[in-house]
């Protein structure tokens, strides 16, 4: 075995210090890419713990069908061959590296070897080849903990830097705008807006804070994560993710200076809110902002007031009514192909299911109404709450 892909097994996996466990969650992530037979877009999983890499590439395949003119006849390759059963340590014997000079020759064998993604080591294979395109030492400076192993060796689920490297090309472990300092510690997030997005109930629970560049990404299709599972929510109207206004750019901004969220920041950081977002920040107009927007004399500059200062009615112009579907993945979630749908049940104030629909089995559909723009958002979280099957990862 060569000393590349000892170095790739521990990435992955971590040190095997008990192999009866590792040879477990291996065993669970031994699948391939598998299409549903009823529907034909959704790929499914058999195991938890590699929705990780499904979910993703789930993701991706519904931006390539949806939203690029491009023909594909990714449908028309060969079926899966059988392949022999291999333990742990016998498959990493048997990896052999190939690298291409171009992106055509990476896309021809891509295409020639389909048989292999969806041979019984297709997920392991792809997640290998992504991680060596883009260089372990590469992942390794970009992961907060790099002695942290990208697939939890106890649970078996993939780490948050392993779906931002899928979904960003980032192996970072936040999910937030931009990088933070805390006590003298660079931590590093999301530093553009993502193709696909990402939404997790952790923020409902307020163990993170989701930054605008997952949550807005550049197309209508999100993971969305529960404590233990990754799903795939999506919707086909691209007026979803109208270009950021001038106000969620200074909310954004604005944030990047309220590291904890408190909503609010010292009246001594007004100035650099201010330059940069290219507004007047002169001293005297500083000192002016400040009496103005801190009238009490607290010392603090509250988001709100910010806002209707510099940014006054710029509401989002997102539709008011919207069709959003949900993949799920796991097909043991939709026992016998019966479609689960919430039923005219009002979640809040402003947000409605007014039509459940759902025409295929392996797959939900809604229609939502509401003229709050942050509804998917909060959407997604309660799918992934109410629908996703906790029984498994």
């Amino acid at each position: 075995m060569s000393e590349l892909t000892k170095e790739l097994m521990e990435l992955v996996w971590g040190t095997k210090s008990s192999p009866g466990l590792s040879d477990t969650i291996f065993c669970r992530w031994t699948q391939g890419f598998v299409f549903s037979e009823s529907e034909g877009s959704a790929l499914e999983q058999f195991e938890g713990g590699p929705c990780a890499v499904i979910a993703p590439v789930q993701a991706f395949l519904l931006k390539k069908l949806l939203f690029s003119s491009e023909k594909s006849s990714w449908r028309d390759c060969p079926a899966a061959l059988a392949v022999e059963e291999l333990g742990f340590e016998r498959f990493h014997a048997l990896i052999q590296k190939r690298s291409f000079r171009s992106l055509s020759e990476l896309k021809d064998a891509v295409l020639d070897q389909y048989a292999m993604w969806g041979n019984k080591f297709g997920v392991l294979l792809f997640l290998y080849s992504v991680l060596l395109t883009k260089g372990i030492e590469n992942i390794k400076n970009e992961i907060e903990d790099a002695s942290e192993p990208l697939i939890d060796p106890v649970y078996g689920h993939g780490s948050q830097s392993l779906i931002n490297l899928l979904l960003t090309g980032h192996a970072v472990s936040n999910v937030w705008d931009g990088d933070r300092e805390c006590s003298g510690m660079k931590l590093l997030g999301i530093h553009e807006q993502a193709a696909v997005g990402f939404l997790t109930l952790m923020e409902a629970l307020r163990y993170c804070k989701v930054g605008s560049y997952l949550k807005s990404p550049k197309f209508p299709i999100w993971i969305v994560g529960s404590e233990t599972h990754l799903t795939v929510f999506f919707a086909k109207d691209m007026a979803l993710v109208a270009p950021e206004a001038p106000s969620e750019q200074a909310r954004r901004v604005f944030q990047t200076y309220d590291p904890e969220d408190n909503g609010f920041i010292p009246d001594s950081l007004l100035e650099d809110v201010m330059k940069a977002l290219d507004l007047v920040s002169d001293p005297e107009y500083i000192n002016l902002m400040k009496n103005k927007l801190d009238p009490e004399g607290l010392g603090i500059i509250l988001l709100g007031p910010f806002l209707q200062e510099f940014f006054p009615d710029q509401g989002s112009s997102g539709p008011e009514s919207f069709t959003v579907y949900h993949y799920n993945g796991l097909k043991q979630s939709n026992y016998n192909e019966k479609r689960r749908k919430l039923k005219h049940r009002e979640v809040s104030s402003w947000l409605k299911v007014t039509q459940p629909g759902g025409e295929r089995p392996g797959s939900e559909t809604w229609v939502v109404s509401s003229s709050e723009p942050a509804l998917l958002t909060h959407f997604a979280l309660l799918l992934s709450f109410v629908i996703i099957d906790k029984s498994t990862y």
